[in-house]
């Protein structure tokens, strides 16, 4: 999902049919208040920025971004100054295109630094309102970082990695032993699972569940 955020009407009703019609999903805002919604939401791919908004600096927005979130951040301004260009690189944007300018070349930015975020981040996990960072061991949820033991994150990783089919108890046993060599008895993998579950907490409208537990087999990720 890319969000849009330009405070021209008729450019962001603009930008927003373009990339509808190339199948991104979007969301738009005019001002820095309404974007604030969109920062740490981890559906978010992509924000495209514009600089000089009714409220405030798209450099603002940028900036709270980067304090939560390495998604790519593209700037479309009129001004083409070395300095602000410079600036925007310095905290964190990706790129930097000046209006007017062509829909291939827009269309062809995005798509590069969509595949550049998707190479790098091949450790990253997102489903609903949570992250799951796999080389750092870290779980975020809303953009705020989960308190998780390092059994309870490698549970998440079993089922992340079988995501769709049930893994059964056993097998989990097996995995926790091989990685830590600490046995984990019946009852302590099912308070261990309950703990999980209430703090990856539920996502959308119909407050599903990111785990199914399949009684006296074992559990699994909904994919």
């Amino acid at each position: 999902m890319i969000a849009v955020v330009e405070d021209e009407k008729e450019l962001c009703e603009s930008l927003k049919l373009l990339l509808i019609d190339k199948g991104y999903e979007i969301v738009t805002a005019r001002s820095c208040g309404e974007v604030d919604k969109f920062i740490g939401n981890p559906q978010i791919d992509m924000f495209l920025l514009d600089v000089k908004l009714p409220d405030g600096s798209g450099f603002d927005i940028c900036r709270k971004i980067r304090k939560s979130s390495e998604v790519p951040v593209i700037f479309l301004t009129s001004c083409d100054s070395e300095e602000e260009i410079v600036m925007g690189l310095d905290i964190g944007a990706d790129d930097y295109i000046t209006k007017p300018f062509y829909t291939k070349e827009l269309l062809s930015r995005i798509s590069a630094n969509l595949r550049r975020s998707k190479f790098n981040a091949d450790n990253i996990y997102k489903k609903g309102d949570i992250v799951v960072d796999f080389d750092r061991y870290k779980i975020s949820r809303c953009g705020d970082e989960l308190n998780i033991s390092t059994n309870e994150f490698d549970i998440v990783r079993i089922l992340i990695e079988n995501k769709g089919r049930v893994v059964r108890r056993e097998v989990i046993y097996e995995k926790i032993w091989d990685i830590h060599g600490n046995f984990v008895e019946y009852n302590t993998l099912t308070v261990a699972m309950s703990r999980i579950k209430a703090k990856l907490g539920t996502y959308g409208e119909k407050h599903q569940q990111y785990i199914e537990t399949i009684r006296n087999v074992g559990y699994r990720w909904i994919d």
